[in-house]
Formats: C-alpha cells, structure tokens, sequence
C-alpha cells in the first residue's frame, strides 16, 4: 500500500512541470530512438532501389493500423488504469490490465490472419509494378504475421506509463530500436555470414526489435509495476472491462487509423504523377516522425496525469498541465519547421534521392511542413479529450481533417494545379482542426472541468 500512496502523492501532488517532465521525458527519448530507427531503417532500404523504398512506403498504412490498433487500444487502458488509481479502486485497476492483455492478444490473432490472406491482394489494387509487388508482399506478410511482439509490447508498456513508470518503457522502446538499427544492414546486405534478405530483412530487423521490447516491458511489469497484479490465473474476460477500454480506445483506434485510409487515399492520388511522388511521400512520413514522435511522447505522460487528476476532481491540476503541455508541444512543432524550411535537400539525400526525387521531395517537405505550425496544439487537444473520456472528440476531429478535407482538397487540386499544389492540402486540413479542437475544448471545459474543486 505504501508504494500505492506514494504513487497517488506523484501524481496528485507533485508540482505539475516537475511531474510532466518526469513522466514524459523518458518517453520522449525512447519515441525519438523509435524515430530514429524508422528512418534508418528505410534509408538502408533506399540503398537497394527506389522501387524498394516505394514499396515499404506503400505498406505504412497497414502498420500504422497495427499500431492504431494497439496503441488505440492502450489509451483505453491507461486512462480507465489512472482513474481506478486516482479514485482508490485498485482491484479495477488490476482486471483493466489484465483484460488488456487478452486484447492485444486477440488484435494479434486478427492482424496475422489479414495479413496472411491480404498481402497480395493490398498491392495488386496500389501498384501494376511486380517489383513493388513482390518486395511490399513480403514485407507485409513478415510485420503482420508477426506482430504479436508490436502489440503486447504497447499494452505492456502502457501499464508502466498508467502507473507512472515511464522511465522502464524508455528502455524497452529504446533497446527494440537499437537493435532494430543493428539488424537492418545485417539481414538486408547479407552481413557477417547472414544470407541477403534484402526488404524481407528489413521486416525481419523490424518484428525481433519488437519482440525483444515486448519481453522487457514484461518482465518490468512483473519485477517493478507492483501497482498492479498481472497474474492471468483463471481469468475470464469482462464484458464490462472491455466496453469501457473501448469506450475510449474506439475513437481513438479509428482515429488513428484514418490516417491509414488517408495515406492510402493519397498514394492513389499521387501514383498517376509518378511512383517517385508516393516514395517523397512516405519519405516525408518518416522524417516528419522525428519531429512528431516527441510530441506523442509529451502525450503518453500527459494522458496518465490528466485522467489520475480528473478522477481525483482537481481542476487545476488539469488545467496546469494542459497548459505547459501545449507550450512544450508548440514550440518542439515549431524547430521541426526550422528544419524542413532550411534543409529539405539535404534531408531528402539521406534516403540516396535522385535529381528527380529532390526535384519533387524539397518544394513538398516546405509546403506540408507548415502545418507544424498548428499541429502541437491540436495533438495535446486531442489527446486531452482521450484523457477526460470523450474520445469521440478526437474522432470527430480526426476524420474531419483527414478524410473530409485532407483527401477532397488533394483530390481537387492535383487535378486543377498539379502535384505541387497537392501538398497543400495538409497544412489546410491543420486550420480546420484548430478551430474544431478549440470550439470543444471550451464544451468539455464547460461541462466536464468547471464543475471540479479548484485545488492543487
């Protein structure tokens, strides 16, 4: 019990920017090693031909379902573990952990088995190249067939961060990238007596780095997270568990596989221009995760502190970290514009760009990246809304941006204006989102933070 009190003292008590920084840095250095790792992984890629690149890229939306899917799934989780906590009901707590386990079980069991009947069939209906084809189809089939290592390693992982223990879950992710980054050249170029799988070895590099971090968050989780009893002896599911995770997880699930359905939609936009527009492209969803990953990163410490502080009705507590969450992911959004500004070229090179490449990638990463201007606020807005409950919210947001504006405007321009003036559909779409994310934040402050006491 002491170790519970001392939780609830860390969360309820500790002085807001101190607690922030203590929960979310952690995470941000293990999400920026994630970052890392997902752009050298395709720069090596990029070293056997662009077709190669072009086909990884292709196969982003099916991994970003995976990790929608999971991570979805663990926002459920981790605000129904921080209100258990917050509001002293800590038996609840343990059977929200323990039904999220089973369910990132069973995510797994449906991924595999999309991915062993649907590999093919994805990029037969993307690309007419049998190159593409072949090296997408095999990449997919390994990170799908797979992927139980991607999915409980999130769940474990969010169990540490919904009780505080970020600081385990920047080890896990950060040794899953860095081997990750080990095995890459080994199991693409045919390394030290490895046979040369090339984009296969690639996956491959990819799913070992996610089962070895999965074993870490397991073991952290029986050896540290003594919140929380884990022991799956006679368990059975809880409908009523479920619905509630879902509650939340739902929205958020289809949230972020919108951007699945959008990625998609786009590289179908940009596949009649040519093949090397859909490789900038996913080019440009690799870089843009160094700059985004520690945003989300700040989100993962901030959802536990938001949902703990709500369940123990102080107001301010709230309203504190909302606030520096915001100034820190504003300003984080603003140097990654600094960046794509001044030094697209030489971003692109580091993915082995042609001339015609740079010719297309560098006016792309200048355009799309004045979104960064909006996109800090509206992701900690959205994630408040996951932390408070309304997950619905965010979907809201989610597929206005992205299905009800992104796609139409990109669709319309690309064919008025050409390829240079579809990328400006992104930064648009990012206006329109925040004006939806600030009319229902003053709802939900209205309705939902009013209400509580206003002592810190």
């Amino acid at each position: 019990m002491d170790a519970i009190n001392s939780q609830e003292n860390k969360m309820g008590v500790m002085p807001v920017p101190k607690l922030l920084i203590s929960m979310s840095l952690p995470m941000i250095i293990s999400m920026l090693v994630q970052a890392l790792y997902n752009i050298i992984d395709s720069m090596f890629v990029a070293q056997l031909s662009e077709d190669a690149l072009t086909a990884v890229s292709l196969t982003f939306p099916v991994q970003n379902l995976m990790i929608a899917i999971a991570a979805g799934t663990g926002v459920g989780i981790n605000a129904l573990l921080s209100r258990n906590l917050g509001e002293k009901r800590f038996e609840e707590a343990n059977l929200a952990a323990r039904n999220g386990i089973f369910l990132g079980f069973i995510s797994f069991i449906c991924i595999a088995l999309l991915g062993l009947a649907g590999s093919r069939i994805f990029f037969s209906a993307q690309t007419d190249n049998t190159v593409i084809a072949n090296y997408g189809t095999q990449y997919m089939m390994i990170v799908t067939i797979l992927s139980f290592g991607i999915f409980l390693e999130i769940t474990f992982e969010r169990l540490l961060q919904a009780t505080g223990k970020t600081f385990y879950t920047m080890i896990t992710q950060g040794t899953g990238a860095i081997i990750n980054i080990i095995m890459d050249p080994i199991l693409i170029f045919g390394l030290f007596g490895f046979p040369r799988l090339e984009v296969a070895g690639a996956a491959l590099a990819t799913v070992f780095g996610q089962i070895v971090a999965m074993l870490l968050a397991l073991m952290f989780n029986c050896r540290k997270n003594t919140e929380l009893n884990l022991n799956m002896r006679k368990f059975r599911p809880s409908a009523r568990i479920i619905s509630t995770i879902y509650k939340v997880g739902v929205p958020s699930i289809i949230m972020q596989s919108i951007s699945s359905v959008m990625v998609f939609g786009m590289n179908k936009i940009l596949m009649p221009f040519s093949s090397t527009a859909t490789a900038v492209f996913g080019v440009y969803f690799k870089l843009q995760s160094f700059i985004f990953m520690p945003v989300f990163g700040l989100n993962n410490g901030m959802i536990p502190i938001v949902a703990y502080n709500y369940g123990a009705r102080k107001r301010e507590r709230i309203l504190s970290t909302i606030r520096l969450s915001v100034y820190i992911a504003v300003g984080i959004m603003l140097i990654g514009l600094l960046i794509f500004q001044l030094l697209p070229g030489s971003l692109l090179k580091l993915f082995d760009a042609s001339q015609h490449m740079l010719s297309i990638g560098i006016p792309a990463l200048r355009t799309i990246s004045l979104s960064f201007i909006f996109a800090g606020y509206c992701i900690i807005m959205g994630s408040v809304f996951q932390a408070l409950g309304n997950g619905v919210y965010s979907l809201v947001i989610s597929i206005a941006r992205q299905l009800l504006v992104i796609l139409p405007v990109a669709y319309i321009f690309a064919n008025i204006w050409g390829l240079s003036a579809v990328w400006f559909a992104i930064p648009i779409a990012e206006v329109v989102s925040v004006v939806l994310s600030t009319l229902l934040f003053k709802r939900i402050n209205r309705l939902k933070l009013k209400p509580l006491k206003t002592n810190i």
